[in-house]
């Protein structure tokens, strides 16, 4: 559950317009438009509660981070939709290959590290456009402040998104009993039945 909830956050942080909005600090603070920037599209959200929004025209003209970002997130969706497919084939609860649960948990483990590499992938997303937004901000220059960008909503989103899938994959990555955990299970059950034959 925490491994498709945090991949169910990263499709909406990959989604959302909100990857930077305008700054409000500084001295003259303008708050009749606010801007947003994701990864798709920009918008302009006016004090009367009207939003526009425009699709990024051309691919190649983006700058450097807001295509790696874009790759990293359709990588890292990719990857948790895999993982999704995989743990649910190797959950105890699905009939798929229940004959055989050593396959079966094996199943689960590679679901649970493509979750973590999904959440691997939506964390250096994510901090590779923060890292950009943090450097633009403070970088010297004739910009005024209230007219820099800060941290929008869909990165802290995205960070939540990392967090749950790496912490799902993980779990998952435990479901994988030792091998000497499974000997002691066959041998306990076989006990019983060998002792029935005798009698």
């Amino acid at each position: 559950l925490a491994a498709l909830a945090g991949w169910v956050a990263g499709l909406a942080a990959a989604v959302l317009p909100q990857w930077r909005q305008s700054s409000y600090a500084g001295d003259a603070i303008i708050t009749a438009v606010g801007l947003h920037e994701g990864l798709w599209m920009s918008c302009a959200a006016q004090s009367t509660g009207q939003v526009q929004c425009r699709l990024h025209d051309s691919l190649l003209s983006l700058e450097v981070h807001i295509q790696t970002s874009r790759a990293l997130m359709v990588i890292s969706l990719l990857l948790g939709f895999f993982g999704i497919i995989m743990s649910v084939m190797g959950m105890k609860c699905t009939k798929v290959g229940e004959e055989d649960p050593v396959t079966k948990s094996r199943v689960a483990v590679a679901g649970g590290v493509l979750f973590i590499l999904s959440g691997l992938c939506t964390l250096a997303a994510v901090s590779l456009y923060a890292t950009q937004v943090t450097y633009e901000f403070f970088r010297e220059s004739t910009i005024p402040i209230n007219a820099r960008y800060e941290f929008g909503s869909a990165l802290f989103v995205g960070w939540g998104a990392a967090s749950l899938s790496m912490l799902g994959g993980s779990l998952l990555c435990c479901s994988c009993p030792a091998k000497e955990r499974r000997g002691q299970q066959y041998h306990q059950q076989s006990q019983p039945s060998a002792a029935r034959e005798y009698v």
